[in-house]
């Protein structure tokens, strides 16, 4: 047994020699997390870390999804139980620090949409590789809370603070070819070969020095930790939201498949 099986919603498996891949897979709901995935989402990177074998990590989403986010089940528990509240707003944080603080290089590779936890994680990769027609989207806004997880962290750092205000408030989809264009991710590629292009640039992190590459990503990353101050803030505010009208009306309104009408 290893410290992979227990994974449910994550399949896990080597891509090439170092290159540790992450699938996120729920099938038939365009790779949404529930309770278990998030939790997941949040525990795979102290496993990588850990793992001497892995170099490199791979995070890819099942068929031709990303990921949708949360599913409505996981956020309808927030909004009525305060110890889920309060387990997963935790498990949010930990999302973000725990891609951050891994030693190993992260490759992203984004088709499809990309939205909330998964999106958070597409993001925070160090070298992100988009298709020309994926659809991202932050999403908090139009569900009627603020825009937390790792939207205050990374957006204005890799877009700009303009850029970062107009998708993050108006929820406007991005396409991997303007997410390339205004610098939230690495790279965009055809759609056919996002998979192709980012394991071939893992397997050359992974051939490449493994102590210099890990220290280069730490003292990267200090330009997030940095901003940790304001990401606590945002994930705080985020999940006050989940006990307000604002988020019911948003819930109602995507079940309903109707625009919201917030108050």
């Amino acid at each position: 047994m290893t410290r992979y099986d227990a994974y449910e919603q994550l399949k896990i498996d080597w891509a090439a020699e170092g290159v540790l891949r992450v699938t996120i897979s729920t099938p038939g709901k365009l790779n949404a997390v529930d309770t278990t995935g998030h939790r997941e989402l949040a525990e795979i990177w102290r496993d990588a870390d850990a793992d001497d074998e892995a170099r490199v990590v791979l995070v890819r989403g099942e068929g031709t999804a990303f990921s949708a986010g949360g599913d409505l089940a996981m956020i309808e528990e927030m909004m009525t139980d305060h110890a889920a509240r309060r387990r997963i707003m935790r498990e949010a944080r930990d999302i973000v620090m725990n891609v951050l603080n891994c030693s190993k290089p992260v490759v992203s590779a984004v088709q499809g949409p990309a939205v909330g936890a998964g999106l958070a994680v597409a993001l925070l990769a160090d070298v992100s590789v988009a298709g020309r027609t994926a659809k991202i989207i932050d999403g908090h806004t139009r569900l009627g809370v603020a825009a937390g997880d790792h939207a205050a962290i990374v957006w204005p750092l890799l877009c700009g603070l303009a850029k970062a205000k107009y998708y993050l408030l108006l929820n406007d989809v991005l396409t991997g070819e303007e997410a390339e264009r205004i610098g939230l991710v690495s790279l965009c590629v055809d759609d056919a070969r996002v998979h192709e292009r980012a394991l071939e640039i893992a397997g050359r992190l992974a051939a490449g020095p493994t102590e210099a590459l890990s220290l280069t990503k730490h003292a990267l990353n200090n330009w997030l930790r940095l901003a940790g101050p304001t990401f606590d803030a945002s994930l705080a505010m985020e999940f006050f939201g989940f006990t307000g009208p604002d988020v019911r009306e948003g819930v109602a309104a995507i079940r309903e498949k109707r625009p919201p009408r917030f108050g």
